[in-house]
């Protein structure tokens, strides 16, 4: 595991790029992205795109000192990787990457995108009235990524099936 905020650009060859923002969405595309780099053999980057309004509290002020972004960055990558850590342990043969970017989740996604095998998202995140502004971070990334975009959409919790 490796956990970035930093801005080298990794080789994404054999890498699958999955946002991951703690919502049903994001939930549901990290399952689905987690079984196809378990079956392809593939790395999976885990990116959280993170702002001033959505950081975790304590992440940009902590104790009277106020964090660069690259330190905060590195605070909400592993904030992210607690949050996928049962998965994670679940599945050894997987390698994991984990990166947070200040920025618009769209952005910051299709910023990763450039090399890779694929960028996996949620179709619902946490959107909201800035999603109906702005457009949604699926739509945004099939319409830009630089690579193929898998929309997942969250399982139904009546049908207990994925839709």
């Amino acid at each position: 595991m490796q956990a970035s905020g930093s801005k080298e650009t990794p080789d994404l060859s054999d890498t699958i790029v999955v946002g991951h923002d703690g919502s049903r969405g994001g939930e549901a595309a990290f399952a689905l992205a987690l079984r196809l780099a378990e079956r392809l053999r593939a790395t999976l980057l885990v990116v959280r795109a993170w702002t001033i309004d959505t950081a975790p509290h304590g992440t940009l002020v902590s104790d009277g000192y106020v964090a660069s972004f690259d330190e905060a960055s590195a605070k909400v990558a592993r904030i992210l990787e607690g949050d996928v850590a049962a998965l994670v342990a679940a599945h050894p043969e997987v390698t994991f990457r984990f990166t947070a970017k200040f920025g618009q989740p769209a952005a910051v996604l299709i910023s990763a995108s450039p090399g890779a095998l694929m960028l996996v998202v949620g179709s619902r995140g946490h959107g909201g009235f800035s999603s109906l502004l702005l457009g949604s971070v699926s739509e945004q990334c099939t319409r830009h990524a630089h690579c193929p975009v898998l929309v997942v959409r969250p399982s139904d919790p009546k049908a207990g099936t994925e839709s």
